[in-house]
């Protein structure tokens, strides 16, 4: 211990136990109120996209916005999820995050949205795979084989270059197959190792009041564009879960198609970021739980058209298309808070210490 400044170098400091401080968090451990922020923005995109599907046919303007939105949430929260992966080495207790923090989730929903599907589809004999990812557990997936393959990524030479001719090719293979939906992870992939890529000062870079201010242009353009593409472009390629025959249109389209949009979404995304608060707000906390809002809304959103939510003719006009915009985001948000996470807590962050075996760290700990 450093004596003080009026002490002798020569003279023992001893101070009480009362007057020690409290050992201060480290600094690298503290959650950032920027990251927090821009996960709960995220994913009630990611929500208010879901409640717009139903309403994509009766409205242009509707389809433009559901457009900008697909153009933007999963980049943006499969960058964030990059970027916060960078330390993965696959050690144990790592490896043991991996499975209770993905694997389980993964397991449980995957049979939860089977059975509920069974119900509100009426598809009874509907069978439980675990290989075939149904709704929105393919992001788990997704994100195991992501997390899985980071050492790779953090070696590789040209990290980003590689993930991007990998999508690419991707587009060209309509025999991949279903499995943990391969041809949606290949093809997010370039926006993973964006994230992996990118260092604390990238995100310092977009904060700046010029790039805030910059991005409003950018977003009207791109709105424009999306309601001028509306009739010409197909925005199921902005599902990434199809190739280019798949999608009926020439080979080449693929590659050019996966270039293209990784631009306008790379960019879009460093818009949304450099508009999401740098401050604690209210909804900061709810950004530890946006993967329960993730998985939860789903049950919502696919039982809102099975209860014939949208079949009132006052839902397909700007009154109920706000409404339905509105109530989205509610839900999404309620899920996010610290009670829903208490109650689903065990299936989606159990501890399972039985489930695995001490290593020496742990051992070798008092």
């Amino acid at each position: 211990m450093r004596a003080s400044p009026t002490a002798s170098a020569d003279t023992p400091v001893r101070l009480s136990p009362a007057a020690v401080p409290a050992a201060a968090p480290v600094p690298g451990k503290q959650r950032d109120p920027f990251f927090d922020n821009a996960k709960y923005l995220a994913i009630v995109l990611v929500a208010i996209g879901h409640a717009w599907e139903p309403l994509r046919s009766d409205s242009r303007s509707v389809t433009a916005l559901y457009t900008l939105v697909y153009a933007v949430h999963m980049p943006a929260f499969i960058v964030i999820s990059g970027y916060f992966s960078r330390s993965f080495r696959a050690s144990p207790p790592q490896i043991r995050r991996l499975l209770t923090g993905i694997v389980v989730p993964y397991v449980v929903f995957e049979t939860a949205y089977t059975l509920f599907t069974r119900w509100t589809d009426h598809q009874p004999d509907r069978a439980i795979s675990l290989l075939d990812p149904l709704y929105l557990t393919w992001f788990l997936a997704a994100l195991f084989v992501w997390r899985l393959t980071t050492p790779i990524w953090n070696h590789v030479r040209h990290p980003l270059p590689l993930a991007l001719a990998i999508a690419m090719l991707a587009t060209l293979s309509p025999s991949i197959g279903d499995d943990l939906d391969l041809q949606r992870v290949l093809q997010f992939l370039p926006y993973f190792v964006l994230g992996l890529s990118l260092k604390p000062e990238h995100f310092q870079l977009v904060r700046r009041p010029e790039v805030r201010q910059l991005a409003v242009p950018v977003f009207v353009c791109a709105l424009a564009a999306a309601y001028w593409s509306v009739p010409r472009f197909d925005y199921a390629w902005l599902f990434h879960n199809a190739s280019a025959r798949q999608l009926g249109v020439p080979y080449w389209e693929g590659p050019v198609m996966t270039l293209a949009l990784f631009a306008c979404s790379t960019l879009l995304v460093a818009c949304f970021l450099a508009w999401v608060p740098r401050r604690r707000t209210w909804f900061t906390a709810l950004g530890a739980g946006t993967l329960y809002g993730y998985l939860l809304h789903g049950f919502v959103a696919q039982g809102a058209k099975s209860w014939g939510w949208y079949d009132p003719s006052w839902v397909r006009g700007p009154l109920g298309e706000i409404t339905v915009t509105v109530v989205a985001a509610a839900v999404v948000t309620a899920l996010c808070t610290p009670p829903v996470r208490r109650a689903f807590r065990c299936a989606m962050e159990p501890e399972m210490r039985w489930a695995f075996r001490r290593d020496a760290a742990e051992l070798a700990r008092p």
